[in-house]
């Protein structure tokens, strides 16, 4: 006695492959709510915003390759950099940081002068890379 042998529905040929992609794409979109990264929350400007610092209303620090903060060429430790911008805050409200970072600086001291610059409620506060000079 011969067996009939059925063809079976290829998976092209059946619904399956919708319901597949369905699950797959509800799948992706609850896994990417368990995987955000915050970073910095800053308030930054507004895209087609202009505003204009005087040179006076500037605070320069600046992150050598050791990760040492130098304030008009000298080198401060965390505690004076923060009572330097708590001090100029202090007397002038329309104050702006800048952080001018040396390539080779360890990220972690860039972390911490910006986690500083938030602490304080720096609202202007501009960073740069250094141009890497042989």
């Amino acid at each position: 006695m011969r067996l009939r042998r059925t063809k079976r529905a290829g998976f092209a040929d059946s619904s399956a492959s919708s319901d597949i992609a369905f699950l797959l794409i509800i799948y992706f979109i609850v896994i990417a709510g368990f995987n955000i990264n915050k970073g910095f929350l800053m308030h930054l400007p507004a895209k087609d915003s202009t505003r204009t610092v005087r040179r006076e209303d500037l605070l320069r620090f600046e992150l050598d390759d050791a990760g040492q903060t130098l304030y008009r060429g000298a080198v401060v430790v965390p505690a004076e950099t923060e009572r330097v911008i708590e001090s100029g805050l202090a007397a002038n409200a329309e104050l702006a940081v800048m952080l001018s970072i040396s390539p080779f600086t360890p990220w972690q001291h860039v972390v911490s002068f910006v986690e500083t610059a938030q602490k304080l409620n720096v609202e202007a506060f501009s960073f740069s890379m250094k141009e890497d000079v042989p």
